[in-house]
């Protein structure tokens, strides 16, 4: 049997229309199929590969790492420099009360560390979360989602959950003195890149300390850089209580991470012992692949070059079937008519070597979210495809 055979037969499938593009390699934002056919990945592997595939940075330090230890121990308690020196990193990157940092496998999981936390910490046990959020699919996680179809197959979830419209100034009276957290995607995500105002989270800060709430910052999609700032509340000029990350973490390995401050994070110390346990959280492959990609996205200045190269992409994907554009940074959707009009655009612009996609919770929308490492080169080359595919379905 070849690979797309044992695919099919032995690995668990999540639609009966998957993509079964096979990939033998892949270097920076493109990768390549065992015949070297090429693709340039403009969604980074949905938000996963902020540094491109196998940065040479990044690479090196997995292989570095390799050569010291693998896993050694829960996390937790044995010392482990790649852990550590991970964690100086993240703090470095916050504001000062943000100092503690709990390491994961995925943002789910960190999604699931912060949710208790909340609740342990406030003694509360109400969450309000945004219509149309996507927060991860473990029961907790998608407890907090936003949309029903994904979740009334799996009910009962966790009760006390809320979900108002993101954005919306009313939605903060819901916020009272028996909620827990309010948790939100600084920028929503799969409800197809939905950007709220800054007088919307200044409010949504004030509520929350005027309530007691903890405010959790989903930022699994839009942080390490991807809206032109390291974290996307720092457009806002606020802070979270909670902050959630993961996917561009990791430079391509598996990494997530919920971070707060001390004395929040030190009720998982006792009643009980051990409150939140991770046996691979914090893997030292993976951390130290995180420093790395840390290192990378300040030294090439990548972060600062977002704001640029979104705008080249606004200028060139210009077309009578483009209905508009939607970003923040390069989390970017451009809109369609229909999920009719946009799924054959999608279809042909692989067939030509450009990957796109589309959002859980908008099917109209095409998704864009490159390598922060792409070159204006290769914008140009990509939209000139993508306006290929829209001519020729037009």
């Amino acid at each position: 049997m070849n690979n797309r055979q044992l695919f099919l037969s032995h690995l668990a499938q999540t639609t009966d229309f998957p993509l079964l593009i096979e990939i033998e390699k892949a270097e920076g934002v493109y990768m390549y199929g065992p015949k070297g056919k090429k693709y340039m990945d403009l969604i980074s592997g949905i938000g996963v590969s902020n540094v491109g595939h196998r940065h040479p940075q990044v690479v090196k330090a997995i292989q570095d790492q390799l050569d010291k230890y693998m896993h050694l121990m829960v996390y937790g308690e044995y010392v482990q420099s790649p852990q550590a020196q991970l964690a100086k990193a993240l703090v470095s990157t916050l504001p000062k009360k943000m100092d503690n940092v709990y390491l994961v496998n995925s943002g789910s999981e960190a999604v699931e560390g912060a949710l208790k936390l909340a609740k342990r910490y406030t003694g509360r046990r109400e969450i309000i979360s945004c219509v149309n959020a996507y927060h991860g699919s473990s029961h907790g996680a998608l407890s907090v989602g936003g949309n029903e179809i994904f979740k009334r197959g799996y009910r009962p979830l966790l009760p006390g959950i809320t979900n108002v419209p993101f954005g919306e100034m009313e939605a903060l009276e819901q916020i009272t003195e028996e909620t827990a957290a309010f948790i939100i995607e600084t920028v929503q995500g799969e409800g197809g890149i939905r950007v709220a105002s800054k007088e919307f989270f200044q409010a949504l800060r004030h509520k929350c300390d005027e309530t007691g709430t903890l405010l959790i910052l989903d930022e699994i999609q839009a942080g390490f850089g991807r809206t032109g700032k390291f974290w996307a509340f720092e457009h806002y000029g606020i802070e979270p209580d909670i902050l959630v990350c993961a996917k561009g973490m990791g430079g391509g390995m598996p990494i997530g991470a919920f971070i707060a401050a001390q004395p929040v994070m030190a009720v998982f110390k006792n009643n009980p012992l051990l409150g939140h346990i991770t046996t691979f959280g914090g893997h030292p492959v993976s951390s130290a692949a995180s420093l790395a990609t840390i290192q990378v996205l300040k030294e090439e200045k990548l972060i600062e070059q977002v704001a640029a190269k979104a705008e080249l992409f606004k200028k060139l994907l210009n077309h009578d079937k483009i209905k508009g554009i939607r970003n923040k940074g390069l989390m970017m959707a451009v809109e369609f008519e229909s999920f009719e009009v946009l799924k054959p655009i999608i279809d042909r612009a692989i067939e030509l070597g450009i990957i796109t996609d589309w959002f859980l919770f908008c099917e109209d929308s095409m998704r864009i979210a490159p390598p922060l490492t792409i070159t204006e080169e290769e914008i140009h080359e990509a939209c000139k495809v993508i306006l290929q595919a829209i001519e020729e379905n037009s």
